[in-house]
């Protein structure tokens, strides 16, 4: 895997939301190549490594793979394409999601194909064109509703909670809400308090909805294409430093269950359960853990409502030790759901109390320094795994 991170506040033709100066790329064995101004002490300190060793093995052979590589921006985009040339019902709307392309260039290309009703561009107003999307699903449509930052949805929380979540059951079902609604969210790279906002906790007890995270471009693609054929109200999290994400991922059709959490690495220690950008920030991780005699279980949880609860209860029974790390305010936040979920079911099972990390609750400040600071970073990780080890 290789991640191209560039340094400027505007959205390039490849959808990265960036600040001006600089440009680095991160490849999978942790090496830093820099360009333009080559301030390499300041990115080298923000950055996160990417990978562990047994995927850089197979970063190394990607060439020699069959299937075709992508951004995770393209996968998106490739996923949603496919399922707009399979069911005519399958619309975008959102603020410059048409000839723009989106914020991020998720759908850049779709409206010359598909028409302006198909890909439509709205006012800058997501109270009414998620109300709108949702009004769309009650009439046999399935649209996929863009939010230009997640943050922004807020303003649509009404729309989100009171009629996308509640109205199949206040409808006595009599209407199905087949809508996915996504964006960018999570800390950037100085976006400020506003651009840093992480929804899962605000979401998550909003009764009919579900709620995934993709971390891959092989998981966005097939996570996006199963929320747009599911008749529930899905809602998709993409983490804005994750677009350009490079996978070689399979030529023919897939699509995930969106129940269902990934095993990124089998381990015997502790089973250590993340989601989102802290994939990398953990994997990171795990290879100090690894040259320190630690065997750790990396499991992706991607589904954040409901919790794939199957495959993190075996891991719980193999390990009895867990560590939750998330992006996500502590208070209320996802980790604080899967603490308690892991309790109730699986108490019995654990040798240490469960230990979760989280973001500071504080608002995300813009200096970079104090940025990095409220998010968990790896030798967090690792002396938390140590700890429980004991």
């Amino acid at each position: 895997m290789l991640i191209w991170l560039l340094a400027c506040r505007n959205c390039d033709d490849k959808g990265i939301s960036v600040r001006k100066g600089s440009s680095f790329v991160v490849r999978s064995d942790g090496r830093l190549s820099y360009g333009l101004n080559g301030r390499g002490d300041r990115a080298e300190h923000l950055i996160t490594n990417a990978v562990a060793a047994k995927e850089d093995t197979a970063a190394a052979s990607t060439s020699s793979k069959p299937g075709h590589e992508l951004l995770l921006f393209e996968a998106l985009r490739e996923g949603l394409e496919e399922e707009m040339d399979r069911d005519p019902t399958v619309c975008v709307m959102g603020e410059d999601v048409g000839h723009y392309g989106g914020s991020y260039k998720v759908t850049k290309g779709l409206a010359p194909k598909y028409g302006d009703l198909r890909v439509l561009d709205t006012p800058i107003a997501e109270n009414s064109f998620t109300g709108m999307g949702i009004g769309a699903a009650m009439t046999g449509l399935r649209p996929v509703v863009e939010g230009m930052n997640m943050g922004f949805l807020l303003l649509a929380f009404n729309q989100i909670s009171n009629n996308c979540g509640m109205l199949h059951y206040t409808s006595g079902g009599q209407f199905k809400i087949p809508i996915v609604i996504r964006g960018p969210g999570g800390v950037g790279r100085q976006l400020g308090a506003e651009h840093s906002q992480r929804l899962e906790s605000y979401f998550q007890s909003i009764p009919g909805i579900q709620m995934v995270a993709c971390s891959t471009p092989y998981n966005a693609k097939g996570l996006m294409k199963a929320a747009i054929r599911s008749d529930n109200p899905v809602i998709l999290f993409e983490h804005v430093l994750l677009y350009n994400l490079k996978e070689r991922i399979p030529d023919e059709e897939y699509v995930l269950n969106l129940e269902e959490a990934e095993m990124v690495r089998p381990g015997e220690h502790v089973t250590i359960l993340t989601y989102s950008r802290m994939r990398y920030h953990v994997m990171q991780a795990a290879k100090t853990l690894v040259n320190k005699g630690y065997d750790p279980e990396v499991i992706d949880i991607r589904s954040l409502k409901p919790f794939d609860l199957y495959t993190i209860g075996k891991s719980v029974k193999k390990t009895h030790r867990v560590l939750i790390v998330e992006e996500c305010m502590r208070t209320g936040g996802i980790g604080a759901s899967l603490t308690a979920a892991i309790t109730e079911n699986f108490h019995d099972y654990l040798d240490a109390p469960i230990v979760c990390l989280s973001s500071q609750d504080v608002p995300t400040p813009y200096a970079g320094t104090l940025e990095n600071w409220t998010v968990v970073q790896p030798p967090q990780i690792v002396t938390a795994v140590e700890q429980l080890c004991q």
